[in-house]
């Protein structure tokens, strides 16, 4: 490998929105939304490691099935794992434990990025690296915004009601995942640098689980992703 890629992802226990989100059953697959990225992350060609961070013991009795030496478990501290631990302080203690070379940084509530979207993900950043100093994932949206001020992508004095084509696209930064250099969270005090490449994903891609609802939504696309598909559900 030409660079050196590791995996940053972070699953604290007390999820309190959608209790054992990490690891409850999902489409009836045993290690949920654990064990499915990281298998699809142990089919990632150009990923090296991939660090678990978490205080769950159930996530790491998951991980320990894994007979594989690229993930490796470190647990957080109590102080970082509580539903009132802000990213910030999350991603100043990212290059403590995190080796040398990139970091990519994504969640297990993102399960319908899999190991090809990664890759892609990772040569897009290598493509831009010169360009770009670091990777975001965005959703494009095509919608009417507003705020207090009145519109914010589109100006009524020329066409009140714009057809959507038309408008002004506003990105997302869905949180699929993140990519750049360990020194850029040291220096920078963020998971992306001054200058990121923006990667799109459409919206079935980049589906973020966040609420119960978004829970049922995701199996139910996963279930008919399978069955289009005719395959081992484990292989998405």
């Amino acid at each position: 490998m030409t660079h050196a890629v590791n995996v940053f992802l972070p699953m604290r226990a007390g999820s309190e929105r959608i209790p054992n989100k990490n690891t409850k059953s999902f489409s009836g697959i045993d290690g949920g939304l654990c064990l499915i990225k990281l298998k699809q992350l142990l089919k990632c060609k150009l990923i090296n490691k991939i660090i678990v961070s978490t205080d769950d013991i159930k996530v790491m009795d998951i991980c320990n099935g894994f007979v594989s030496d690229r993930i490796k478990v470190i647990r957080r501290p109590s102080t970082l794992a509580s539903s009132e631990t802000s990213t910030d302080e999350l991603i100043k203690y990212v290059p403590e434990i995190m080796p040398n070379g990139h970091i990519l940084w994504t969640h297990v509530t993102s399960p319908f990025i899999d190991a090809n979207v990664y890759d892609r993900i990772i040569q897009t950043y290598f493509k831009n690296i010169g360009a770009h100093d670091s990777l975001m994932t965005v959703t494009k949206l095509k919608k009417f915004f507003w705020s207090n001020l009145g519109p914010i992508n589109y100006d009524p004095s020329v066409e009140k009601w714009p057809r959507t084509q038309t408008i002004k696209p506003l990105w997302e930064v869905n949180s699929g995942a993140f990519l750049a250099k360990k020194n850029i969270y040291e220096t920078h005090m963020d998971r992306i640098g001054s200058n990121p490449y923006m990667f799109e994903l459409n919206q079935e891609i980049s589906f973020d689980i966040d609420w119960p609802i978004d829970f049922l939504v995701a199996e139910a696309i996963f279930q008919a992703r399978c069955l289009e598909k005719t395959q081992d559900p484990l292989m998405i």
